[in-house]
């Protein structure tokens, strides 16, 4: 084996280690659902599958670049046809892991989601709670259609129980937008004269004037004042959220 080969291994095996080594570090935004936790491990495990390949890569490119780069006159090299043994086993190994990814966390992570939904036929889940968004040019609205309290504007916050099965209902009332909440790490469309869901559960208190991760943001482009509409989001005990839903109602009452 030629010592270009066995150099190229190397630092191929070196940038795989330091690739691989992030999988353990703690980068990730707030986990604040169920949801969030399985998708960070979702994405953990792809970086873990990528890393070798994308350093293969990077290792071949950067070891040519640096042994074998022109240093005279530009001429034309000689023909790489691309067969033989080496490329019949990269083709092979990039299939493989391809196929895995498709079964596992592909097929398997969408199998594990469908265990949650009930069997109306409409992919609908089980919700302990629903909430009814409505996003506009550029602010959203907020209604908890069981008790009748509606939030929105300055000052409010979206009030949330902990450990809830909760339902967004996401819908637009001019153009599309985007319903994203960064702890949660789930994003479902809005659309005008459509409405989407998207279901979580909270697992940790939390609000935005601690963590910037608890908030609503929009995460579609729609139009001037796009990057501001974002609305904060608290998290608290399921006592807390009836004791605030039923201040809520009376102050309602009260006017």
């Amino acid at each position: 084996m030629s010592r270009h080969v066995i150099s190229a291994v190397l630092l191929w095996v070196v940038l795989t280690a330091v690739g691989e080594a992030t999988v353990f570090l703690d980068w990730f935004p707030t986990v604040g659902s169920h949801e969030a936790e399985d998708f960070d491990e979702i994405f953990l495990i792809l970086v873990a599958m990528g890393t070798p390949v994308f350093a293969f890569v990077i290792a071949v490119i950067a070891y040519a670049v640096l042994n074998f780069r022109s240093k005279g006159p530009e001429e034309t090299g000689a023909t790489f046809l691309g067969v033989g043994t080496g490329p019949r086993v990269w083709v092979g190994i990039t299939s493989a892991l391809a196929l895995l990814v498709m079964i596992y966390p592909g097929m398997t992570g969408l199998a594990a989601l469908s265990k949650e939904r009930t069997g109306n036929g409409w992919g609908e889940y089980d919700a302990e709670l629903v909430v009814h968004a409505t996003g506009y040019q550029w602010f959203w609205q907020f209604e908890y259609p069981e008790s009748g309290v509606k939030v929105q504007g300055a000052g409010n916050e979206l009030v949330l129980p902990v450990d809830t099965v909760i339902r967004f209902d996401v819908d637009a009332a001019d153009v599309i937008h985007s319903f994203w909440i960064p702890a949660f790490r789930l994003k479902i469309d809005a659309l005008p004269g459509r409405t989407t869901f998207m279901t979580v559960k909270p697992t940790e208190l939390g609000s935005y004037n601690e963590d910037a991760a608890y908030r609503i943001q929009c995460a579609e482009l729609c139009g001037l004042d796009h990057s501001g509409m974002l609305f904060p989001v608290k998290v608290v005990s399921q006592d807390e959220f009836k004791e605030w839903v039923n201040s809520q109602t009376a102050a309602a009452k009260g006017q």
